[in-house]
Order: structure tokens, then C-alpha cells, then sequence
């Protein structure tokens, strides 16, 4: 991905448009492409700010609000297998989880799965 226009040209493209230049004609003196110079325009005209948006980061986890009963699931049930757990999600909070999603969510919680023979 490729870094954030610097806040100095990022100043220079919106004071080209606002003194007359196309926004089309201000990215190619600045040599910018044109949709980040029309992105840049739309961002100061709904936000009014020059900054970029922080890039990166983690999504929210989608288990997170269900860790609680996902450990006493587990803890009531050793036996559970991860297609269980992943039903019992689907019946009590209508959570769709992918079964790596629960896995990891559990060695999180440091729960493991592994049955004793």
C-alpha cells in the first residue's frame, strides 16, 4: 500500500482547486493520480480536514462480546468439537464464526481442544 500524500502537497492540491484549477488539472501539476487528488477534495469538502484517515489496525474480533460464554461453554463441555461450538454460537447469538475464527479465539483464552486418548 502505497504511503499517505504529504500534508504540505496535500495543502497545495486543495488551494490549486480552490483558486480555479480543476481538480483533474491540479493533480497532474502536483503529479498525483487524479482519484487521490478527487478523494483528497471530497474528504475537505464532507470533513473539512486535510489528515489522512490512520491506516492499518486490527478489526474488532468478532467473538469478543461472546468470550464469556464461549469459556463456559467449553469449561461445562470438554468434549465439544469446534463444528459444536460453532452451532451452539449460531443458536444462541445468530453468530456465524468460521471455525478458525472460534480456534483462534480460543488458544486466545488459552482453551485448547485437545482430546486425552
Amino acid at each position: 500500500m502505497p504511503a499517505p500524500l504529504s500534508l504540505d502537497l496535500r495543502e497545495r492540491l486543495v488551494e490549486a482547486v480552490e483558486n480555479g484549477s480543476s481538480i483533474r488539472q491540479a493533480a497532474l501539476r502536483y503529479s498525483v493520480s487524479p482519484s487521490a487528488a478527487v478523494k483528497l477534495m471530497q474528504r475537505v469538502e464532507t470533513t473539512g480536514r486535510l489528515e489522512p484517515e490512520q491506516a492499518g489496525g486490527r478489526k474488532p474480533l468478532l467473538l469478543e462480546p461472546h468470550a464469556e460464554a464461549l469459556t463456559s461453554m467449553v469449561a461445562t463441555d470438554h468434549a465439544m468439537t469446534l463444528v459444536e461450538i460453532q452451532a451452539e454460537l449460531k443458536r444462541r447469538f445468530e453468530v456465524a464464526a468460521g471455525l478458525s475464527t472460534i480456534h483462534r479465539m480460543l488458544r486466545r483464552r488459552g482453551l485448547r481442544l485437545k482430546k486425552s486418548r
